[in-house]
């Protein structure tokens, strides 16, 4: 909030000193004018400042109860969330020959798992409307391998990795979310049976698929919301959408390449990140 405060208060002042300028360059010969000249633009200035702070100072309110707020209401999500992941260890236990069950509980972790994540996604969603989200250093092989794992949880496609060691400073779960959205296409616009191809060399990050592929015409509108490819497969169609406009805001260059009934190449650049 001091910032922005900050801002509108040097905005004004600049404001005011080139009018004071540019008025007192017409009418330097006659001090009255230029009196009168200041005091017309200087009170319209300075009530449209006030008023400014004004609404300033009650959307930075409003921001943090909304915030306050939600924080009380995450923290009560997460005890049963915690409940149901330590019931389910503790049956574990108890239950070590029962495969049947066993086999349920797995399940329960899995959707546990999810559920967590979507907690986390949400808190981030949240703490970025609000105010900026801070980046902080990580191994994105890590960060990629965690991520992955996540996705064979989906018992869906298999995937061939190829992933050197890279530090980067980034906004560590925007930057999952965008990957996320890249793997999802890539799976659901793959057959089952098929091995997508993950790289990390040399800051440069590919994902390729064997699936259905694009036309240069569908390419065209591959960043567009609401765009989808095969209106019979699931999702919203602005995955793409908001992988773009992570790399903008993150600096990264996209380049997607794509065959129709061969794949597609998914590319990112991450030089603006790697350290």
């Amino acid at each position: 909030m001091k910032k922005q405060i900050l801002l509108s208060i040097l905005l004004y002042v600049f404001i005011f000193l080139l009018l004071t300028s540019l008025v007192y360059s017409f009418f330097s010969d006659d001090i009255k004018i230029v009196l009168s000249s200041l005091l017309l633009v200087g009170v319209p200035l300075l009530f449209g400042f006030m008023l400014s702070f004004y609404i300033l100072k009650q959307k930075f309110e409003m921001d943090e109860n909304v915030l306050h707020l939600t924080k009380e209401i995450l923290h009560e999500l997460a005890i049963p969330l915690a409940t149901i992941k330590a019931n389910s260890m503790l049956l574990k236990r108890t239950l070590k020959t029962d495969m049947k069950s066993l086999k349920r509980l797995e399940r329960i972790d899995e959707s546990s798992v999810r559920l967590e994540r979507l907690y986390d996604e949400l808190i981030y969603s949240i703490k970025k409307e609000v105010k900026s989200v801070d980046r902080e250093k990580v191994s994105l092989k890590e960060l990629l391998e965690e991520r992955i794992d996540a996705m064979r949880l989906l018992h869906r496609n298999s995937f061939d990795l190829e992933l050197n060691e890279h530090i980067v400073l980034v906004d560590k779960i925007g930057f999952e979310k965008m990957f996320d959205n890249i793997l999802t296409n890539a799976m659901k616009y793959s057959e089952k049976k098929s091995t997508i191809i993950i790289k990390l060399v040399n800051s440069i990050l590919s994902v390729e698929d064997k699936g259905v592929g694009m036309s240069e015409v569908e390419l065209l509108g591959i960043y567009e919301r609401y765009f989808q490819l095969d209106n019979r497969r699931q999702g919203e169609g602005i995955g793409l959408a908001l992988v773009k406009t992570y790399c903008d805001d993150e600096k990264i260059k996209i380049t997607i390449s794509s065959k129709k009934d061969i794949g597609t190449i998914v590319r990112l650049d991450l030089t603006s990140i790697v350290i």
